[in-house]
Protein backbone atom coordinates (compact mmCIF):
# COMPACT_ATOMS: atom_id res chain seq x y z
CA UNK A 1 0.00 0.00 0.00
CA UNK A 2 1.26 3.54 -1.01
CA UNK A 3 2.20 6.42 1.56
CA UNK A 4 -0.93 8.30 0.25
CA UNK A 5 -2.95 5.49 0.91
CA UNK A 6 -1.67 4.79 4.43
CA UNK A 7 -3.07 8.53 5.23
CA UNK A 8 -6.67 7.94 3.84
CA UNK A 9 -7.25 5.16 5.47
CA UNK A 10 -5.63 6.20 8.75
CA UNK A 11 -8.11 9.20 7.94
CA UNK A 12 -11.28 7.17 7.95
CA UNK A 13 -10.02 5.07 10.78
CA UNK A 14 -10.21 7.87 12.77
CA UNK A 15 -13.62 9.33 11.22
CA UNK A 16 -15.57 6.07 12.09
CA UNK A 17 -14.15 5.70 15.60
CA UNK A 18 -15.51 9.68 16.20
CA UNK A 19 -18.81 8.16 15.04
CA UNK A 20 -19.09 5.42 17.06
CA UNK A 21 -17.56 7.52 20.01
CA UNK A 22 -20.37 10.06 19.17
CA UNK A 23 -23.56 7.41 18.85
CA UNK A 24 -22.11 6.10 22.53
CA UNK A 25 -23.14 9.59 23.78
CA UNK A 26 -26.60 9.38 23.96
CA UNK A 27 -29.56 11.23 22.63
CA UNK A 28 -29.34 15.28 20.88
CA UNK A 29 -30.08 17.70 23.15
CA UNK A 30 -31.30 21.79 22.08
CA UNK A 31 -28.01 22.44 23.29
CA UNK A 32 -25.85 19.80 21.88
CA UNK A 33 -27.40 19.34 18.11
CA UNK A 34 -24.77 16.71 17.11
CA UNK A 35 -24.83 14.29 20.18
CA UNK A 36 -20.80 15.54 20.65
CA UNK A 37 -20.69 16.11 24.55
CA UNK A 38 -22.92 13.35 25.97
CA UNK A 39 -25.72 13.78 29.10
CA UNK A 40 -23.65 14.90 31.40
CA UNK A 41 -22.12 17.79 29.78
CA UNK A 42 -23.54 21.36 28.49
CA UNK A 43 -20.62 22.68 25.93
CA UNK A 44 -19.85 25.80 25.88
CA UNK A 45 -21.07 28.05 22.36
CA UNK A 46 -17.18 27.73 21.24
CA UNK A 47 -16.63 24.10 22.13
CA UNK A 48 -19.49 23.22 20.30
CA UNK A 49 -18.96 25.77 17.00
CA UNK A 50 -15.12 23.70 17.00
CA UNK A 51 -16.86 20.37 17.34
CA UNK A 52 -19.30 21.15 14.76
CA UNK A 53 -16.43 22.20 12.44
CA UNK A 54 -14.58 18.98 13.06
CA UNK A 55 -17.75 16.86 12.32
CA UNK A 56 -18.28 18.89 9.00
CA UNK A 57 -14.78 17.94 7.89
CA UNK A 58 -15.23 14.21 8.70
CA UNK A 59 -18.53 14.34 6.93
CA UNK A 60 -16.78 15.85 4.32
CA UNK A 61 -13.93 13.23 3.99
CA UNK A 62 -17.01 10.50 4.45
CA UNK A 63 -18.89 11.99 1.52
CA UNK A 64 -22.18 11.93 3.90
CA UNK A 65 -24.11 14.65 2.46
CA UNK A 66 -27.05 14.50 4.81
CA UNK A 67 -24.68 15.12 8.25
CA UNK A 68 -22.50 17.50 6.19
CA UNK A 69 -25.42 19.79 5.08
CA UNK A 70 -26.26 19.63 8.82
CA UNK A 71 -23.29 20.82 10.12
CA UNK A 72 -23.00 23.27 7.27
CA UNK A 73 -26.21 24.52 8.53
CA UNK A 74 -25.79 25.16 12.33
CA UNK A 75 -22.46 26.83 11.11
CA UNK A 76 -24.47 29.20 9.05
CA UNK A 77 -27.05 29.58 11.56
CA UNK A 78 -24.39 29.82 14.72
CA UNK A 79 -24.99 27.78 17.63
CA UNK A 80 -26.92 29.60 20.02
CA UNK A 81 -28.09 32.36 18.03
CA UNK A 82 -26.04 35.66 16.95
CA UNK A 83 -23.64 35.55 19.42
CA UNK A 84 -22.53 32.14 18.19
CA UNK A 85 -22.13 33.51 14.59
CA UNK A 86 -19.26 35.49 15.83
CA UNK A 87 -17.91 32.49 17.60
CA UNK A 88 -18.09 30.44 14.10
CA UNK A 89 -15.80 32.71 12.34
CA UNK A 90 -13.19 33.11 15.07
CA UNK A 91 -13.48 29.20 15.43
CA UNK A 92 -13.62 28.62 11.78
CA UNK A 93 -10.09 30.72 11.42
CA UNK A 94 -8.23 29.77 14.09
CA UNK A 95 -8.97 26.04 12.55
CA UNK A 96 -7.25 27.24 10.09
CA UNK A 97 -4.50 28.49 11.31
CA UNK A 98 -3.83 25.70 13.44
CA UNK A 99 -4.32 23.26 9.88
CA UNK A 100 -2.00 25.17 8.28
CA UNK A 101 0.88 25.27 10.77
CA UNK A 102 0.31 21.89 10.78
CA UNK A 103 0.72 21.14 7.37
CA UNK A 104 4.02 23.28 7.48
CA UNK A 105 4.97 20.52 10.47
CA UNK A 106 3.80 17.93 7.98
CA UNK A 107 6.63 19.83 4.92
CA UNK A 108 4.33 21.61 3.21
CA UNK A 109 5.36 25.32 1.92
CA UNK A 110 3.14 28.39 1.46
CA UNK A 111 3.44 28.34 -2.56
CA UNK A 112 2.79 24.38 -2.55
CA UNK A 113 -0.10 24.84 -0.62
CA UNK A 114 -1.55 27.43 -2.66
CA UNK A 115 -1.25 25.34 -5.77
CA UNK A 116 -2.71 22.34 -4.49
CA UNK A 117 -6.06 24.02 -3.18
CA UNK A 118 -6.01 25.52 -6.76
CA UNK A 119 -5.75 22.00 -8.30
CA UNK A 120 -8.01 20.77 -5.94
CA UNK A 121 -10.37 22.91 -6.13
CA UNK A 122 -10.65 26.70 -7.52
CA UNK A 123 -8.77 30.38 -7.57
CA UNK A 124 -11.53 31.22 -5.12
CA UNK A 125 -10.11 28.37 -2.89
CA UNK A 126 -6.30 29.32 -3.41
CA UNK A 127 -7.37 33.17 -1.99
CA UNK A 128 -8.30 31.54 1.42
CA UNK A 129 -5.55 29.53 1.56
CA UNK A 130 -3.28 33.16 0.95
CA UNK A 131 -4.89 34.33 3.58
CA UNK A 132 -4.63 31.94 6.25
CA UNK A 133 -1.10 32.42 5.59
CA UNK A 134 -1.08 35.70 5.92
CA UNK A 135 -2.89 35.38 9.27
CA UNK A 136 -0.33 32.54 10.34
CA UNK A 137 2.66 34.59 9.48
CA UNK A 138 1.93 37.65 11.43
CA UNK A 139 3.30 35.74 14.76
CA UNK A 140 7.09 35.26 12.89
CA UNK A 141 9.65 38.00 12.66
CA UNK A 142 11.13 38.35 9.47
CA UNK A 143 14.50 37.52 10.93
CA UNK A 144 13.28 33.78 11.16
CA UNK A 145 11.96 33.19 8.04
CA UNK A 146 14.13 31.31 5.57
CA UNK A 147 14.55 33.23 2.77
CA UNK A 148 12.85 30.94 0.04
CA UNK A 149 9.70 31.07 2.41
CA UNK A 150 10.11 34.96 1.93
CA UNK A 151 10.12 34.64 -2.12
CA UNK A 152 7.19 32.66 -1.95
CA UNK A 153 5.35 35.06 0.36
CA UNK A 154 6.05 37.84 -2.29
CA UNK A 155 5.03 35.84 -4.85
CA UNK A 156 2.04 35.14 -3.47
CA UNK A 157 1.54 38.90 -2.31
CA UNK A 158 0.91 37.62 1.59
CA UNK A 159 -0.82 40.63 3.50
CA UNK A 160 -3.40 40.99 6.05
CA UNK A 161 -6.00 43.03 4.73
CA UNK A 162 -8.76 42.84 7.06
CA UNK A 163 -9.27 44.52 9.91
CA UNK A 164 -10.33 42.43 12.47
CA UNK A 165 -9.84 38.66 12.97
CA UNK A 166 -13.32 37.93 14.22
CA UNK A 167 -14.86 39.91 10.91
CA UNK A 168 -12.35 37.82 8.59
CA UNK A 169 -15.20 34.99 7.47
CA UNK A 170 -17.95 37.49 6.99
CA UNK A 171 -15.94 40.26 5.06
CA UNK A 172 -14.31 37.57 2.93
CA UNK A 173 -17.35 35.82 2.04
CA UNK A 174 -19.03 39.46 0.72
CA UNK A 175 -15.20 40.28 -0.93
CA UNK A 176 -15.52 36.88 -3.10
CA UNK A 177 -19.32 37.26 -3.73
CA UNK A 178 -20.62 34.23 -1.11
CA UNK A 179 -23.50 33.99 1.20
CA UNK A 180 -22.72 32.80 4.38
CA UNK A 181 -23.45 28.69 3.40
CA UNK A 182 -21.39 29.54 0.59
CA UNK A 183 -18.23 30.72 2.56
CA UNK A 184 -18.99 27.62 5.08
CA UNK A 185 -18.90 25.38 2.64
CA UNK A 186 -15.51 27.03 1.00
CA UNK A 187 -13.86 26.93 4.40
CA UNK A 188 -14.99 23.47 5.26
CA UNK A 189 -13.21 22.35 1.90
CA UNK A 190 -9.77 23.80 2.04
CA UNK A 191 -10.01 22.65 5.84
CA UNK A 192 -10.66 19.07 4.95
CA UNK A 193 -7.67 19.13 2.04
CA UNK A 194 -5.18 20.48 4.58
CA UNK A 195 -6.41 17.90 7.43
CA UNK A 196 -5.92 14.95 4.74
CA UNK A 197 -2.69 16.16 3.23
CA UNK A 198 0.28 13.43 3.88
CA UNK A 199 3.75 14.42 5.21
CA UNK A 200 6.31 15.22 2.40
CA UNK A 201 9.95 15.71 3.09
CA UNK A 202 10.70 18.89 4.38
CA UNK A 203 13.14 21.31 2.07
CA UNK A 204 13.76 24.36 3.96
CA UNK A 205 13.24 25.16 8.11
CA UNK A 206 9.95 26.44 9.48
CA UNK A 207 9.55 30.04 10.32
CA UNK A 208 10.97 30.47 13.56
CA UNK A 209 13.30 27.98 13.85
CA UNK A 210 17.59 28.31 13.22
CA UNK A 211 18.05 29.16 9.88
CA UNK A 212 19.65 26.20 7.59
CA UNK A 213 23.65 26.84 7.33
CA UNK A 214 23.78 24.62 4.36
CA UNK A 215 27.72 24.80 3.11
CA UNK A 216 28.17 26.20 -0.02
CA UNK A 217 30.65 26.87 -2.60
CA UNK A 218 32.53 30.09 -2.64
CA UNK A 219 30.33 33.37 -3.53
CA UNK A 220 32.60 34.48 -6.09
CA UNK A 221 33.05 31.69 -7.67
CA UNK A 222 29.27 30.55 -7.89
CA UNK A 223 28.21 34.08 -9.24
CA UNK A 224 30.71 33.95 -11.59
CA UNK A 225 29.52 30.88 -13.31
CA UNK A 226 25.94 31.30 -12.40
CA UNK A 227 26.39 34.71 -14.40
CA UNK A 228 28.27 32.68 -17.55
CA UNK A 229 24.98 30.41 -17.47
CA UNK A 230 22.29 32.81 -17.62
CA UNK A 231 24.32 34.66 -20.65
CA UNK A 232 24.42 31.86 -22.57
CA UNK A 233 20.77 30.94 -21.91
CA UNK A 234 19.62 34.53 -22.34
CA UNK A 235 21.33 34.02 -25.81
CA UNK A 236 19.69 30.59 -26.38
CA UNK A 237 16.10 32.13 -25.50
CA UNK A 238 16.36 34.51 -27.51
CA UNK A 239 17.95 33.44 -30.85
CA UNK A 240 15.50 32.39 -34.01
CA UNK A 241 18.09 30.04 -35.04
CA UNK A 242 18.05 26.27 -33.85
CA UNK A 243 21.13 25.54 -34.60
CA UNK A 244 22.82 29.05 -32.19
CA UNK A 245 20.24 27.64 -29.74
CA UNK A 246 21.77 24.06 -29.73
CA UNK A 247 25.25 25.35 -29.11
CA UNK A 248 24.38 28.20 -26.15
CA UNK A 249 22.49 25.35 -24.58
CA UNK A 250 25.23 23.31 -24.60
CA UNK A 251 27.93 25.31 -23.36
CA UNK A 252 25.66 26.45 -20.51
CA UNK A 253 25.40 22.66 -19.79
CA UNK A 254 29.19 22.07 -20.10
CA UNK A 255 29.90 25.12 -17.84
CA UNK A 256 27.74 23.64 -15.19
CA UNK A 257 29.01 20.39 -15.46
CA UNK A 258 32.78 21.34 -14.95
CA UNK A 259 31.34 23.77 -12.14
CA UNK A 260 30.00 20.35 -10.51
CA UNK A 261 33.55 18.68 -10.56
CA UNK A 262 35.16 21.47 -9.81
CA UNK A 263 32.90 22.06 -6.19
CA UNK A 264 32.75 18.31 -5.56
CA UNK A 265 37.31 18.37 -5.91
CA UNK A 266 37.09 21.37 -3.40
CA UNK A 267 34.70 19.76 -0.79
CA UNK A 268 37.10 16.64 -0.97
CA UNK A 269 40.33 18.28 -0.60
CA UNK A 270 39.13 20.40 2.68
CA UNK A 271 37.17 17.92 4.22
CA UNK A 272 34.54 20.18 4.27
CA UNK A 273 30.64 18.78 4.66
CA UNK A 274 28.80 18.87 1.55
CA UNK A 275 25.06 16.95 1.80
CA UNK A 276 22.47 16.41 -0.53
CA UNK A 277 19.08 18.22 0.10
CA UNK A 278 15.72 18.67 -1.43
CA UNK A 279 14.02 20.97 -3.60
CA UNK A 280 10.82 20.98 -4.91
CA UNK A 281 9.55 22.73 -9.01
CA UNK A 282 5.85 23.46 -9.53
CA UNK A 283 4.67 22.16 -12.61
CA UNK A 284 1.58 23.84 -14.56
CA UNK A 285 -0.90 22.42 -16.93
CA UNK A 286 -1.35 22.29 -19.68
CA UNK A 287 1.10 18.90 -20.66
CA UNK A 288 2.35 18.36 -17.22
CA UNK A 289 3.67 14.87 -17.81
CA UNK A 290 6.10 16.19 -20.82
CA UNK A 291 7.26 18.94 -18.94
CA UNK A 292 8.23 17.19 -16.15
CA UNK A 293 9.86 14.76 -18.34
CA UNK A 294 12.43 18.13 -19.25
CA UNK A 295 12.89 18.74 -15.82
CA UNK A 296 13.87 14.75 -15.23
CA UNK A 297 16.30 14.80 -17.39
CA UNK A 298 17.40 18.16 -16.61
CA UNK A 299 18.19 16.92 -13.15
CA UNK A 300 19.64 13.42 -14.51
CA UNK A 301 22.15 15.61 -16.16
CA UNK A 302 23.24 17.35 -13.48
CA UNK A 303 23.46 14.15 -11.07
CA UNK A 304 20.42 14.67 -9.31
CA UNK A 305 17.34 12.54 -8.54
CA UNK A 306 13.18 13.41 -9.89
CA UNK A 307 10.02 12.48 -9.17
CA UNK A 308 6.52 13.89 -10.50
CA UNK A 309 4.59 14.06 -7.35
CA UNK A 310 1.52 14.14 -9.84
CA UNK A 311 -1.21 14.59 -7.60
CA UNK A 312 0.15 17.94 -6.26
CA UNK A 313 1.86 19.68 -9.13
CA UNK A 314 5.24 19.77 -8.48
CA UNK A 315 8.59 17.44 -8.88
CA UNK A 316 10.66 16.92 -5.84
CA UNK A 317 14.57 16.94 -6.71
CA UNK A 318 17.10 15.72 -4.72
CA UNK A 319 20.83 16.68 -5.09
CA UNK A 320 23.53 18.71 -4.16
CA UNK A 321 22.66 22.17 -3.58
CA UNK A 322 24.72 23.61 -6.36
CA UNK A 323 23.36 20.96 -8.73
CA UNK A 324 19.95 22.00 -7.86
CA UNK A 325 20.30 25.71 -8.94
CA UNK A 326 21.93 24.61 -12.27
CA UNK A 327 19.08 21.99 -12.65
CA UNK A 328 16.11 25.01 -12.31
CA UNK A 329 18.32 27.71 -14.41
CA UNK A 330 18.43 25.43 -17.23
CA UNK A 331 14.86 24.02 -16.62
CA UNK A 332 13.52 27.15 -17.00
CA UNK A 333 15.63 28.15 -19.80
CA UNK A 334 14.90 25.35 -21.67
CA UNK A 335 11.02 25.71 -20.84
CA UNK A 336 10.83 29.11 -22.42
CA UNK A 337 12.72 27.53 -25.84
CA UNK A 338 10.78 24.97 -26.10
CA UNK A 339 7.44 26.94 -25.37
CA UNK A 340 8.54 29.13 -28.02
CA UNK A 341 9.60 26.80 -30.64
CA UNK A 342 6.10 24.54 -29.87
CA UNK A 343 3.49 27.68 -30.66
CA UNK A 344 5.69 28.71 -33.87
CA UNK A 345 4.97 25.62 -34.94
CA UNK A 346 1.15 25.02 -36.72
CA UNK A 347 -0.11 22.09 -36.34
CA UNK A 348 -2.94 20.81 -39.11
CA UNK A 349 -6.53 19.26 -39.01
CA UNK A 350 -6.48 15.11 -38.79
CA UNK A 351 -8.60 13.70 -42.09
CA UNK A 352 -11.83 14.32 -40.37
CA UNK A 353 -11.20 17.77 -39.62
CA UNK A 354 -10.77 17.88 -35.77
CA UNK A 355 -8.38 19.81 -33.86
CA UNK A 356 -4.91 18.87 -33.21
CA UNK A 357 -3.12 21.16 -31.30
CA UNK A 358 -3.07 19.34 -27.20
CA UNK A 359 -2.09 16.20 -29.59
CA UNK A 360 0.15 18.03 -31.39
CA UNK A 361 1.91 19.95 -28.40
CA UNK A 362 1.82 16.73 -26.18
CA UNK A 363 3.83 15.09 -28.60
CA UNK A 364 6.01 17.79 -29.58
CA UNK A 365 7.11 18.31 -25.72
CA UNK A 366 7.75 14.86 -25.49
CA UNK A 367 10.10 14.33 -28.45
CA UNK A 368 11.73 17.66 -26.80
CA UNK A 369 12.48 16.63 -23.77
CA UNK A 370 13.93 13.36 -24.46
CA UNK A 371 16.26 14.54 -27.33
CA UNK A 372 17.25 17.47 -24.92
CA UNK A 373 18.11 14.15 -22.50
CA UNK A 374 20.41 12.85 -24.91
CA UNK A 375 22.00 15.91 -25.73
CA UNK A 376 22.62 17.22 -22.24
CA UNK A 377 24.21 13.63 -21.60
CA UNK A 378 26.25 13.89 -24.42
CA UNK A 379 27.47 17.14 -22.95
CA UNK A 380 28.15 16.10 -19.74
CA UNK A 381 29.81 13.12 -20.41
CA UNK A 382 32.11 14.86 -22.53
CA UNK A 383 33.36 16.98 -19.59
CA UNK A 384 33.84 14.49 -17.21
CA UNK A 385 35.73 12.46 -19.48
CA UNK A 386 37.89 15.56 -20.04
CA UNK A 387 37.85 16.53 -16.31
CA UNK A 388 38.58 13.08 -15.01
CA UNK A 389 41.94 12.92 -17.18
CA UNK A 390 43.18 16.29 -16.56
CA UNK A 391 42.84 15.97 -12.76
CA UNK A 392 43.43 12.45 -12.77
CA UNK A 393 40.91 9.59 -12.54
CA UNK A 394 42.22 8.20 -9.40
CA UNK A 395 41.26 11.58 -7.64
CA UNK A 396 37.92 12.09 -9.17
CA UNK A 397 36.15 8.92 -9.87
CA UNK A 398 35.49 8.04 -6.14
CA UNK A 399 34.93 11.42 -5.36
CA UNK A 400 31.92 11.72 -7.91
CA UNK A 401 31.09 7.90 -6.99
CA UNK A 402 30.73 8.63 -3.27
CA UNK A 403 28.47 11.94 -4.54
CA UNK A 404 26.50 9.51 -6.32
CA UNK A 405 25.85 7.26 -3.88
CA UNK A 406 24.78 9.94 -1.25
CA UNK A 407 22.04 11.04 -3.50
CA UNK A 408 20.30 7.90 -4.36
CA UNK A 409 20.53 6.98 -0.70
CA UNK A 410 19.02 10.26 0.09
CA UNK A 411 16.24 9.87 -2.78
CA UNK A 412 15.80 6.29 -1.98
CA UNK A 413 14.95 6.49 1.46
CA UNK A 414 12.56 9.53 0.89
CA UNK A 415 10.70 7.49 -2.56
CA UNK A 416 10.71 3.19 -1.20
CA UNK A 417 7.87 3.05 -3.56
CA UNK A 418 7.80 4.56 -7.23
CA UNK A 419 5.56 3.64 -9.92
CA UNK A 420 6.47 4.78 -13.79
CA UNK A 421 3.50 6.63 -15.70
CA UNK A 422 4.37 6.73 -19.27
CA UNK A 423 3.21 9.86 -21.65
CA UNK A 424 2.30 8.67 -24.78
CA UNK A 425 3.21 10.15 -28.24
CA UNK A 426 0.16 9.69 -30.17
CA UNK A 427 0.99 12.53 -33.10
CA UNK A 428 3.54 11.95 -35.57
CA UNK A 429 3.61 15.37 -36.58
CA UNK A 430 3.92 16.87 -33.14
CA UNK A 431 7.04 14.27 -32.62
CA UNK A 432 8.40 15.12 -35.80
CA UNK A 433 8.26 19.23 -34.73
CA UNK A 434 9.14 18.60 -31.60
CA UNK A 435 12.36 16.46 -32.13
CA UNK A 436 13.26 19.11 -35.29
CA UNK A 437 13.12 21.58 -32.64
CA UNK A 438 15.53 19.52 -30.25
CA UNK A 439 17.68 19.08 -33.22
CA UNK A 440 18.80 15.58 -35.05
CA UNK A 441 17.11 13.23 -32.66
CA UNK A 442 16.32 9.45 -33.22
CA UNK A 443 14.10 8.82 -30.33
CA UNK A 444 11.81 6.67 -28.89
CA UNK A 445 7.97 7.21 -29.04
CA UNK A 446 7.33 7.24 -25.31
CA UNK A 447 9.25 7.83 -22.32
CA UNK A 448 9.18 7.09 -18.39
CA UNK A 449 8.43 9.58 -15.96
CA UNK A 450 8.87 8.41 -12.07
CA UNK A 451 5.68 10.11 -9.70
CA UNK A 452 4.56 8.63 -6.38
Amino acid sequence: MGKNSRVRHKAKRKAAEAAQRRRAAGPLGPDDPLGLFGASRVPSQRQLAEQIIDQAIHAQHREETAELDRCRALLTAGPGGATGVQLVNRALLASLLREVEHAWRRGWQPAELVRVVRREYSARHGRLMVDAIAAQMRGYSTASVDQRWQSQLAALDVQVWWEHDDHYVTVWGERQGLDRAGMIATVIEVLHLLVTLPPIEPVGPMPGTAMSAAVTPPADLDQRMLDRVRALLAKAESTDFPEEADAFTAKAQELMARHRIDHALLVARTGVRDQPVTRRVGIDNPYEAPKTLLLQVVAEANRCRAVWMKRFGFTTIVGFPADLESTELLFTSLLVQATRAMTQAKPSTDKYGRNTTRSFRQSFLTAYASRIGERLSTATEGVDREMTASAGAAQLLPVLAARDDAVRDVFEKQFPELTQHATAINNREGWASGRAAADRASLHGRQAVAHE
